[in-house]
């Protein structure tokens, strides 16, 4: 079955027709289990992250940490993960919506990064919640992380249960400050588990 809009076929059988940016080419799915952290290495266990593709695309689904209250964190390797640290720059803004009625649009300077080396946040400042019916979900794209020549942009979005029972939509976007080839990319929680979701790596073609 396909998607026609205004005449024009933008979806066929599930695959995006010609014309719309390059196809999106499912590579891995990572599933947490009480995991310390879910890390896409490439070469690893079938895992691309080389200049195959020009761009990537992570999408987080259901990601639910076994502590309350922490941050949802990533960080990129230029030596096949044998360490993490690369030095990055990154801005962070939210909006957010209680459930009493609360609400706010933020530039979040705690959880921005100013050329360090830190983990960077995606979902911020140890507000992601362990309740039960509660979880982060989002989209991250890395653009030409093979290059040698430019630095590496990424813009990440998410949406996720705050602790204090808000809704946080929050806008992250960066570069990671190295000419180096990245090959891996790590995701993490700022302590405990991720104890349960799911990280599907694609390439955009």
């Amino acid at each position: 079955m396909g998607l026609i809009s205004n005449g024009t076929t933008v979806f066929d059988a599930g695959a995006m027709a010609s014309g719309f940016g390059g196809s999106m080419t499912f590579i891995k799915k990572l599933t947490a289990s009480s995991s310390a952290s879910l890390s896409f290495v490439d070469g690893s266990s079938d895992v691309v992250l080389d200049n195959t593709y020009k761009e990537y695309v992570f999408i987080f689904k259901d990601i639910h940490p076994a502590t309350n209250g922490v941050t949802f964190t990533f960080q990129v390797s230029t030596d096949s993960g044998s360490s993490y640290g690369v030095s990055t720059t990154s801005t962070y803004f939210n909006a957010y919506h209680s459930e009493s009625g609360a609400n706010a649009l933020n530039y979040e300077a705690i959880a921005d990064i100013a050329n360090a080396t830190s983990e960077v946040p995606i979902i911020r400042e140890d507000k992601l919640s362990s309740d039960n019916d509660h979880c982060g979900v989002g989209i991250m794209r890395l653009f030409n992380p093979a290059s040698t020549t430019f630095v590496k942009h990424y813009i990440v979005r998410t949406q996720a249960n705050h602790e204090a029972e808000y809704s946080m939509d929050s806008y992250i976007g960066g570069f990671i400050n190295s000419t180096s080839a990245v090959d891996a990319i790590r995701f993490k929680v700022s302590s405990g588990n991720i104890d349960s979701g799911t990280i599907s790596l694609y390439g955009i073609s």
